[in-house]
């Protein structure tokens, strides 16, 4: 237990304005609080969204919905708008302090911490540690448990081993966001009771036949001149799309192949919305402008047939985002954080006759995945190759490609080299609003199908700590620096530079600690580095770094 009453802490205090406070208050935990001793952080490329837009991000606003403004007033760590915040989710805890009423948590409990508590509310998104409530940034967190605990009675503070590192247990947060991407569950369908849209000319479908196999809406509207064949279905006639709003509906069925009314149709799919282009046999005269963005940050999907039959474009979904035995796998930008991620759970994920391809356009950054990716491949008979994507690309096609880097230009060079069923998975986060020209046409005849996650949930997390504890996937071969809170904020600005090709992380114990890649260890802490195993992070090396400083797993 701290006897301190006041700590070090980086906080977020407008945009762009980060600062070292040397002395913020260490908060006595009220009756449903837990105070908690931050092991280790990871910095995330997330972070700096929140640095650049701080009180216009959407999860630092208010919450409008899940707690009472007088309930969230009794919470210090409480700080939407323009507060000065704690930004770090990627973090593992050590609790030292917990209220009177606190049932799901005692001092001495190791926990690791989910970020996003989706049942509160903000405006556009959802409350998150780190954001509007204060994060891991500093030695001592505050968290409430009537915020952290969902309304099925579940904890995000999942319960931790003793025998990893602290680090191996806080790279479970951005690596379960990986694994998110590929465990997520497509719908092949329209939405039960949604509200389906359908436009252009199909004479003589069964319409109670069709929702009887793909879902039937409680809604359906049409603009169309065939509308003899929706008698009996309840539909109602539009005599323009202008009567349909923004974001309203969950499902379109669009009928013909004129790329300009297809742009006018995106903007009317909700948060979730699944468009299906059935070609009848025409062809896009252009490229289409797709909203991209919104693939990530808004769960919209597009399938379809150049053929006549709907049922063709809900066929064509795949079941999950996951990788398939003999896939040619391209990750774009993958030796970033996240695409070295993405790399090495490819390699390591048990799908036999899979080949990875990891390109990138820093020949340092591609020398560092090599190295970590090689000895992965052998080990599981897999192929890999890392390439620079100008001086030597592979060529296509690929049945998987996972795009690492927020440029959308990329998203339509990936539909160029898809293979038939291909899955191109939007992992960077593309601002929702950004659109970009995409060839459809070949898109929707190879039926390839976008997906793309943000964030994870708590199932994802338990996924990846068991396979962490089960030693099946090592997180720690992410990490390629380490700092304590003096380089925090160095660190923060590599990740926005892409100076270091993997995870930074932070250690609050650990103070002095200049930001320090593995690969410079040896010069300024020789006992840490020998803690190295070809050169990857470790659990001895965390240990003789917590020992140079005088810290134990328990505690100063």
């Amino acid at each position: 237990m701290t006897t301190a009453t006041t700590q070090r802490a980086i906080q977020l205090i407008g945009p762009d304005q980060l600062r070292l406070n040397p002395a913020k208050a260490i908060p006595e935990p009220g009756d449903y609080q837990v105070l908690a001793r931050v092991e280790v952080t990871g910095l995330c490329f997330s972070d700096l969204k929140l640095l650049k837009q701080f009180h216009g991000h959407v999860r630092k606003s208010e919450i409008v919905d899940g707690l009472s403004r007088g309930l969230l007033a009794d919470m210090p760590n409480y700080v939407p708008g323009e507060l000065p915040t704690v930004p770090g989710h990627e973090t593992v805890v050590r609790i030292v302090k917990v209220g009177r009423a606190v049932t799901s948590a005692k001092p001495g409990d190791r926990r690791l911490v989910q970020t996003d508590y989706r049942w509160l509310k903000t405006a556009n998104s959802c409350a998150a540690f780190g954001y509007n409530f204060e994060g891991a940034l500093q030695e001592y967190v505050l968290m409430d448990e009537r915020a952290i605990t969902s309304p099925d009675g579940e904890s995000m503070l999942l319960p931790a081993s003793e025998g990893l590192s602290s680090s191996a247990i806080a790279l479970v947060e951005p690596w379960a966001c990986v694994e998110d991407s590929y465990v997520v569950q497509e719908r092949r369908g329209l939405t039960p009771g949604g509200h389906l849209l359908i436009v252009g000319d199909y004479p003589g479908l069964d319409w109670n036949a069709f929702f009887t196999t793909f879902g039937r809406p409680a809604t359906v509207s049409y603009y169309s001149t065939h509308a003899a064949s929706l008698a009996g279905v309840g539909a109602r006639e539009l005599s323009s799309l202008e009567l349909v709003g923004a974001e309203t509906v969950n499902d379109i069925l669009y009928f013909g192949a004129d790329a300009e009314l297809v742009e006018q149709l995106f903007p009317k799919l909700a948060k979730g919305g699944l468009i299906n282009l059935v070609l009848m046999g025409g062809a896009f005269a252009r490229p289409v402008v797709t909203p991209v963005g919104r693939v990530h940050y808004g769960g919209v999907r597009i399938t379809g047939t150049v053929g006549s039959d709907p049922a063709a474009g809900y066929r064509a979904i795949p079941a999950t985002g996951e990788i398939r035995p003999g896939d040619r796998v391209n990750i774009v930008g993958a030796a970033g954080p996240m695409g070295t991620m993405h790399v090495i759970r490819d390699l390591c994920q048990g799908v036999p006759g899979v080949s990875v391809f990891g390109g990138d356009m820093n020949d340092e950054r591609l020398a560092a995945l090599e190295r970590l990716a090689r000895p992965l491949a052998t080990a599981n008979q897999l192929s890999f190759t890392a390439y620079h994507a100008q001086k030597n690309p592979p060529a296509g096609p690929f049945n998987y490609i996972g795009i690492m880097v927020p440029a959308p230009a990329l998203v339509a060079a990936a539909v160029v080299t898809a293979a038939p069923h291909a899955l191109i998975n939007i992992f960077a986060g593309i601002p929702a609003q950004v659109t970009h020209p995409v060839d459809l046409q070949a898109y929707i005849r190879q039926q390839a199908y976008f997906i793309g996650t943000s964030g994870s949930d708590l199932n994802d997390m338990k996924l990846v700590l068991k396979k962490v504890e089960g030693r099946r996937l090592d997180t720690n071969l992410s990490v390629a620096a380490i700092s304590g809170l003096d380089g925090a904020i160095d660190g923060i600005r590599a990740v926005e530079k892409q100076l270091i090709a993997g995870k930074i992380l932070v250690y609050p114990s650990c103070p002095g600690l200049p930001l320090t890649p593995l690969t410079e260890l040896a010069n300024s802490l020789p006992d840490v580095a020998a803690g190295l195993k070809d050169g990857v992070w470790t659990k001895d090396a965390e240990t003789a770094l917590l020992r140079h400083f005088g810290v134990n797993q328990q505690g100063r």
